[in-house]
């Protein structure tokens, strides 16, 4: 299947730019080839996707989202990195598969699904045969995540806000709750319940991200309940305590990070939901360190 007509009036995202992205650029600002930052085997995702030899992980350039707290704002709203062939791109997949990652994880990979969607179809099953990882902010369209069926194998996708007001605030979108949580039901549509193989690694399913932001626990509360209430035990809840203020920004809150008691609570919280299946951190993961360094050029 020709997927470059999506690029010709881009609807990939719910901005729905509609621009034709070989004359220019939309709200993302990506065009019409693939631009890469980074990849890497990278061991500080949830252990069962980074596993003891690492996920297999490519930062694309670009985002749909302009969070103003991006950690890696760098390549998400400045654009950092270089742009590179389809070919290019498979070629990197499987010299991450031959360095013995346990899987190819695909960060901020929406505005590029047309181009990712042509050379998975190509190479998955065939030559490259680990699963591959959607790495997401979830402000995404049914439509799009369409395209990926049978070619995604693990969604790990964040729900960022439950309130509105604070999506605008912070991100520049509105709509995000019902446009996420559309996005993630027919994620869990695409690849069903929790399958972990017998060295404790993720094969299939859902894992939903809540980072804790300053003085908002009674969001991530919310969106911990909506996801349990939703999904009981068949996806993992992955509550992160890892918000890290890079530079000063012109809200207070965001100029600290959480504190132990924030992020006790809304531990407890899940705990008295009833919560099995879900990862939390420990110690001061909250660092610049787990940061990747965008200036090293591996691509």
């Amino acid at each position: 299947m020709n997927y470059s007509n999506l690029l010709k009036e881009c609807h990939l995202c719910p901005r729905n730019c509609g621009i034709n992205r070989y004359q220019k650029k939309g709200f993302c600002g990506a065009g019409n080839r693939i631009k890469l930052a980074h990849y890497q085997l990278h061991m500080w995702e949830e252990p069962i996707i980074s596993g003891k030899k690492g996920s297999g992980t490519i930062f694309f350039s670009h985002c749909n989202l302009h969070c103003l707290y991006c950690q890696n704002k760098k390549i998400s709203i400045d654009g950092y990195g270089k742009e590179i062939s389809n070919k290019r791109l498979a070629e990197i997949m499987l010299e991450l598969q031959s360095k013995g990652a346990n899987n190819i994880n695909l960060v901020t990979p929406t505005h590029y699904i047309p181009q990712i969607a042509t050379v998975l179809r190509k190479i998955k099953n065939k030559d490259l045969h680990i699963p591959i990882v959607y790495n997401t902010s979830s402000y995404e369209t049914v439509g799009a995540l369409i395209v990926m069926k049978d070619l995604v194998d693990i969604y790990l996708a964040d729900l960022k806000y439950f309130d509105d007001t604070l999506a605008e605030k912070y991100s520049k979108c509105k709509n995000y709750f019902e446009t996420a949580t559309m996005a993630i039901d027919e994620m869990y549509r695409q690849v069903g319940q929790i399958k972990i193989n017998k060295k404790g690694l993720l094969e299939k399913g859902l894992i939903v991200r809540v980072l804790i932001l300053p003085e908002h626990t009674e969001d991530a509360k919310n969106i911990i309940r909506y996801l349990y209430q939703t999904y009981k035990n068949d996806i993992f809840i992955s509550i992160m305590n890892q918000y890290t203020p890079t530079e000063k920004y012109p809200y207070k809150n965001l100029n600290r990070k959480i504190t132990e008691e924030e992020y006790n609570e809304v531990i407890q919280y899940a705990l008295s939901l009833g919560i099995e299946n879900a990862f939390i951190q420990e110690g001061d993961t909250a660092e610049e360190s787990f940061i990747p360094n965008f200036n090293k050029d591996l691509i």
